[in-house]
């Protein structure tokens, strides 16, 4: 039974910060204390951002932080976010809350129990049955898995209403104590969002008719290290190895091929890869690994240029571009996060007739 995209949303905390003012704010924390920043720094005018966001001002990272007060703004801001992407999709989806019968949360850069989705509970007006279904540890795949894991869900109890929000507050992990070059690129990199989505085995009355495929993943053994979390007494601290474009650039292609069998298809039948753009050269090696001309992910570009890496929801954001710009045909979604793991979701767009 087929499983179709009712709705879909994107949120923004409130504080916009510009590239130009965390690359300052980086120098006087960085500068005297890691030898290295003054090169490394050339980053952040090279990363393709110029605008990122995030549930804190900009004055709180000149202080030190702890798990106190880090867990006490991620409770904050993950929950607001999720409140917002949440009411988006269901407006998009023309749904009640009292409607939606499963709820998957997915976020990897905060630790709140009860989980998200019970925090908000009432604020969103789900039913005291809802069944709650959240996920930790997907990191930057977490959009296309949780679509997957979504569509999953929705195709075992046609007719159920499965509402879907990946939030990451990616900004509440930064460390100026470590002074590792993986938390310099974080710095350059990171910020904070949230999308939500609609799913269900009901048919849309949309203009346009998404139909999801099936996922399809694949974990490379032994990369553990290439991506994720070290955990100690301060908090989260990024891994982040220096080998992911090339490792895209390598292994990402025959991977995609596998997916693509996997859903009975090829690459001449895919009209466009909606992708993760976990950043520039991640971009670019994307397109060489797909066989794509250099440009073609534009939207991938544009979000990275207005939003940063959000982790989790960046590729949902490129998705409702991609939609909202009135592309048709067969699509496959995709991301790369800690596992090492490849996520992949086929789906297809149909313009509905009027």
């Amino acid at each position: 039974m087929s499983v179709y995209l009712h709705g879909l949303s994107t949120a923004l905390p409130e504080h916009c910060l510009r590239q130009d003012e965390i690359r300052d704010r980086a120098a006087s924390i960085f500068g005297r204390k890691y030898p290295d920043f003054q090169r490394l720094s050339k980053s952040f005018d090279t990363a393709g951002i110029d605008t990122r966001h995030s549930v804190v001002p900009l004055s709180w990272f000149s202080d030190p932080h702890g798990w106190s007060d880090r867990a006490e703004a991620f409770a904050t801001g993950a929950r607001a976010l999720f409140v917002d992407a949440a009411r988006a999709a269901l407006a998009d989806a023309d749904w009640e809350s009292s409607e939606v019968d499963v709820v998957v949360t997915v976020c990897s850069t905060g630790i709140t129990t009860p989980s998200l989705e019970a925090q908000a509970l009432v604020e969103m007006g789900f039913r005291e049955d809802v069944l709650r279904v959240p996920v930790f540890g997907l990191g930057c795949a977490g959009g296309v898995s949780g679509m997957a894991t979504a569509e999953l869900l929705a195709a075992g109890r046609p007719g159920s209403r499965v509402l879907l929000v990946v939030v990451e507050t990616c900004s509440l992990a930064f460390r100026a104590d470590r002074l590792q070059k993986a938390d310099i690129i974080a710095a350059v990199l990171f910020g904070d969002g949230a999308a939500g989505a609609c799913l269900s085995t009901e048919t849309p009355r949309s203009e346009q008719r998404v139909t999801l495929g099936t996922g399809h993943q694949k974990t490379w053994p032994d990369t553990l290290g290439i991506m994720g979390w070290d955990v100690d007494e301060t908090g989260f601290g990024v891994v982040f190895d220096r080998s992911i474009p090339d490792f895209v650039t390598q292994e990402f292609g025959t991977a995609a091929q596998g997916a693509l069998r996997a859903a009975n298809l090829d690459d001449t039948r895919i009209d466009r890869f909606v992708c993760h753009p976990g950043g520039a050269k991640v971009v670019e090696a994307l397109e060489g690994a797909l066989h794509l001309n250099q440009g073609s992910l534009d939207a991938e570009r544009e979000i990275l240029r207005r939003a940063g890496n959000m982790s989790a929801p960046t590729v949902m954001f490129v998705l409702k571009s991609v939609l909202g710009s009135g592309r048709t045909g067969q699509m496959m979604a995709c991301a790369l996060g800690p596992g090492f793991t490849a996520s992949f979701l086929p789906f297809t767009v149909d313009a509905m007739a009027a």
